[in-house]
C-alpha cells in the first residue's frame, strides 16, 4: 500500500508540466553487457501523481544461460517454460504506451528494454525515461549513496526480495511516490531523457558482419553530441576516495558494457566524458592499461590515473556531489 511520507502538493500546484502517467520499470537480466538478454520483468502503472493503477510481472526464457543466478535467483530449470520477449513484447508495450519509463538507473533498464524489442523487430512505445537516481540528486535528498535500499529506507520502503523483479519494481513505485510529490510541491523540474529505440539490430543479415543475435558489431553509428558538464573540473581521481562531479573521464578500448551506455552512466552522475586524453583528464578506464592506444601511452606519461571497467562500475555507485552543490 502506497502512502505518501512527504507533505504533498496541493491540486492547485501541481505543475501543469509533469507527464500524465508512469510506468515504474525493473528488469532482471544474465548480464550487463550488449548481447546480454532480459529474464524477468515487472510494471507498475501510476497515475500522474503517483498513485497506482496496476502492476504486472512476467519471466522471459532468454534462450541462453541465465547468467549470475546468486543476485537474481532464477535459474534455466525456472526460465525453459517462460515465454520469449517476443511473445510478450506487445502486453509490455501496453503497459509502458504513452507514460514516463520510470526505473532506478533508468538507462540501463532502457537499453535493455530497446534492444529486446529491437530484436523483436518492434519499437517499445516509450518516449521519455525518468531516472530516479537523478530525481533523488534534484531533490538533494540526504542519502548515504544511491542504491535502492538506501532510496527505500529513507522512505520507510521495506524490501522484501531485493532483485526480484515484482519486488524491486514495488520498491520503486513506493519511494518515487513521494519523490514525485516532494518535486512537485518544491518545483522541481522532472530530470525527464529521451528514449531512443535502438537501430543496430536487423532481421536482414548482411554476410560476414552480422552474429546469429542480429546484432552487427561492425554497423556505423553517427557520434552524439552530449551537452556541458555543468561542474567544474575538480582534478585527478584519487586511488581509494570517491569519484566527484565534474572529472574529467575518458574511456580506452572494449569494455563488458556497451560503451554508449556506459558513458551515459557516467554523465547521469555528473562525470565530463572526455573524447581525448590529455593533462586535465581525471582518470582513464581500460580493461588493457598495457596496451599501446594513444590514450593509455598518453595517461602513462601525463601520470593519470587509470583504472578498469569493473572498479568504476563500482565507483559509479556513489559519485561525490561537486563542491557546493
Amino acid at each position: 500500500m502506497l502512502e505518501d511520507r512527504t507533505t504533498a502538493a496541493s491540486p492547485a500546484a501541481w505543475p501543469t508540466a509533469y507527464p500524465e502517467g508512469y510506468a515504474v520499470v525493473d528488469v532482471e537480466t544474465t548480464g550487463l553487457a550488449r548481447d546480454d538478454r532480459i529474464i524477468s520483468a515487472a510494471v507498475y502503472r501510476l497515475d500522474a501523481r503517483g498513485e497506482v493503477e496496476d502492476h504486472w510481472y512476467t519471466l522471459v526464457n532468454p534462450q541462453r544461460d541465465p547468467g549470475p543466478v546468486w543476485i537474481h535467483g532464477l535459474t534455466s530449470t525456472m526460465l525453459q517454460d517462460a515465454p520469449l520477449f517476443r511473445d510478450v513484447a506487445e502486453e509490455f508495450a501496453a503497459r509502458l504506451d504513452g507514460r514516463v519509463l520510470v526505473a532506478h538507473n533508468a538507462v540501463f533498464d532502457w537499453s535493455m528494454i530497446a534492444r529486446e524489442y529491437a530484436r523483436a523487430q518492434c519499437v517499445a512505445p516509450v518516449r521519455q525515461r525518468l531516472c530516479t537516481i537523478a530525481l533523488s540528486k534534484e531533490l538533494g535528498l540526504p542519502l548515504a549513496n544511491h542504491k535502492l535500499e538506501t532510496l527505500a529506507a529513507h522512505f520507510g520502503v521495506v524490501q522484501q526480495r531485493a532483485h526480484h523483479a515484482l519486488d524491486d519494481a514495488r520498491v520503486l513505485a513506493e519511494a518515487f511516490q513521494p519523490s514525485l510529490h516532494a518535486a512537485a510541491r518544491d518545483g522541481v523540474r522532472l530530470p525527464l531523457l529521451e528514449c531512443r529505440p535502438l537501430t543496430e539490430w536487423s532481421a536482414s543479415p548482411t554476410i560476414g558482419q552480422q552474429s546469429p543475435g542480429g546484432y552487427r558489431p561492425t554497423s556505423w553509428r553517427p557520434s552524439r553530441k552530449r551537452p556541458a558538464c555543468p561542474y567544474p573540473n575538480p582534478g585527478r581521481y584519487e586511488e581509494g576516495k570517491r569519484l566527484k562531479q565534474g572529472m574529467r573521464v575518458a574511456f580506452s578500448g572494449d569494455t563488458s558494457i556497451e560503451r554508449e551506455l556506459l558513458e551515459d552512466r557516467a554523465v547521469e552522475a555528473g562525470l565530463h566524458i572526455a573524447t581525448s586524453l590529455s593533462r586535465l583528464t581525471s582518470l582513464l578506464v581500460t580493461n588493457d592499461p598495457g596496451s599501446g592506444t594513444s590514450k593509455t601511452v598518453k595517461a602513462r606519461q601525463y601520470g593519470t590515473p587509470v583504472i578498469d571497467e569493473a572498479a568504476f562500475g563500482q565507483l559509479l555507485r556513489d559519485v561525490e556531489p561537486a563542491s557546493g552543490e
